[in-house]
């Protein structure tokens, strides 16, 4: 192992990590600037919000495979090491959420790296490390989303879940602890991102989907 390989799988995650799916196609698609819309975040829950479902679907997938790229990657420069697929995932995510091609000057005059809140390619990062780990964490993300009905929250819960899941997997001895601290960082990484959100939460300010009110009320009006 070197420290260019290293180097290189880094920062390539990182690159790829920071490509800015939702901008590009909301911009192609609509003319629009996603950055422009509610959070403005360019993740593909703000992209649904702009560009509708099938967009967001399509910028939630890329931003998966963003994270899913990075197990590739890692295996390509630096194959076998539980720690490099790591820090590689979570570079992907750092890249998602502070793009270096999306350098703006805000108000202040400081300058910043605009992207999204890192939840799908968190996501895609834990299948990197463990592909089976997608068929859990899909599900109880879906079903936090539709019982909770806040995008934030489901966000939060995805790093979260991956902490059970490699935590229970290394306990029982067939996952390396450097899967947990995965989840870990991920998890700070998406906190910090959704640091507005979590205010507005505890504000009771929150953007909100009743899933379960809007089925109730289909069925109501079927009767």
């Amino acid at each position: 192992m070197q420290w260019s390989d290293i180097i290189i799988v880094l920062t390539l995650a990182y690159l790829v990590g920071a490509i800015p799916f939702g901008l590009i196609l909301v911009k192609v698609a609509t003319g629009k600037d996603v950055r422009n819309v509610a959070s403005g975040r360019t993740g593909g829950t703000n992209v649904l919000r702009s560009g509708g479902l099938w967009l967001g679907l399509f910028t939630m997938f890329l931003d998966i495979m963003k994270g899913v790229s990075t197990g590739w990657l890692s295996e390509m420069f630096v194959p076998g090491n539980d720690w490099i697929r790591v820090l590689a995932a979570l570079a992907a995510i750092l890249g998602h959420n502070y793009s270096i091609y999306i350098i703006e000057r805000g108000t202040s005059g400081r300058v910043r790296l605009r992207g999204g809140a890192g939840g799908a390619t968190s996501f895609g990062g834990a299948i990197a490390l463990w592909a089976m780990s997608g068929y859990i964490i899909f599900p109880l993300a879906l079903l936090t989303y539709i019982i909770v009905g806040y995008a934030s929250v489901t966000t939060m819960a995805i790093p979260l879940i991956a902490i059970v899941v490699f935590g229970y997997r290394a306990v029982i001895g067939v996952s390396p602890w450097a899967y947990v601290f995965y989840g870990v960082a991920a998890e700070l990484i998406v906190l910090w991102a959704l640091r507005p959100n979590i205010k507005r939460l505890l504000e009771g300010n929150e953007r909100r989907v009743d899933f379960l009110g809007y089925i109730k009320k289909r069925r109501n009006k079927k009767e």
